[in-house]
């Protein structure tokens, strides 16, 4: 697996193998093993949603795109686990971020919201799932809703760090601005998509095929590698909006939650 980069010094690769073609895996040990992280720092990034960054001496490295499992064990054992996607840029610095809503009612989101402080230990176990990897090294449209840009924010912040020449553009569809995850970061490479209230001057509705034509209309040699994230309900219809531009329907990622 390569990257092409500026970078002087030899870009961190995990210890990733290539599984079948389209699928990348951590090797099995390393992904099956619980181990304990520390909370470090939270970050607010709206009104409902917090970064919450994890030491985790043991990690071996993982791809934008792959997510964790994340484990909380009560004093009388009870346990809760629950998977998680990976908003950090892979690196050596033994850290993770992970950007959670806080859903109602929600036993593990709830804890991180308004119990856990820097200090508190969980396990963690991963990084898991291939399919919606990112290596770095075809052209990426990005296309989330809500919280469906952590993961994607992963691969955004990938090709930051590492300079990668190959195209990326993200779209990201959210209720209003104080509702998007990772406002403050964003740039040029992102879009947004305001679906109830938007700054003035800026249209409001849901993501429409005016949004894609004009990336998909004049695609990048090789053809875009479209990721899709999202609640179900946007899974389906950002998906069938890529299929009706021309994007074919074997170079489109799905993950969905809810």
């Amino acid at each position: 697996m390569t990257e092409t980069a500026t970078h002087t010094t030899t870009a961190f690769t995990p210890p990733t193998r290539f599984a079948v073609p389209g699928r990348i895996e951590v090797a099995g040990e390393v992904a099956a093993r619980w181990q304990p992280a520390t909370l470090t720092e939270i970050r607010r990034e709206t009104p409902r949603a917090s970064t919450f960054r994890l030491a985790v001496p043991g990690w071996a490295g993982h791809l934008p795109g792959q997510h964790l499992m994340l484990r909380l064990t009560a004093e009388d054992g009870y346990t809760a686990q629950r998977h998680y996607s990976l908003a950090s840029a892979p690196d050596d610095s033994g850290h993770v971020e992970l950007t959670l809503d806080h859903v109602a009612d929600g036993e593990v989101s709830g804890w991180f919201h308004r119990v856990a402080r820097p200090g508190d230990r969980v396990e963690v176990r991963g990084p898991l799932s291939g399919f919606f990897a990112w290596p770095g090294d075809r052209p990426a449209l990005l296309l989330g809703a809500g919280s469906g840009v952590v993961p994607l924010m992963s691969m955004v912040r990938h090709h930051r760090a590492w300079r990668l020449s190959g195209p990326l553009r993200m779209l990201v569809s959210a209720r209003g601005p104080e509702d998007l995850i990772y406002a403050r970061e964003l740039g040029p490479e992102t879009t947004p998509v305001f679906t109830r209230t938007a700054p003035a001057g800026t249209p409001v509705g849901r993501l429409a095929a005016a949004h894609l034509a004009p990336l998909l209309s004049e695609p990048p040699a090789g053809g875009w590698e479209a990721y899709v994230c999202g609640s179900n309900s946007f899974a389906e219809h950002a998906s069938r909006l890529l299929v009706a531009a021309g994007q074919p329907v074997d170079r489109i990622r799905i993950e969905r939650f809810g």
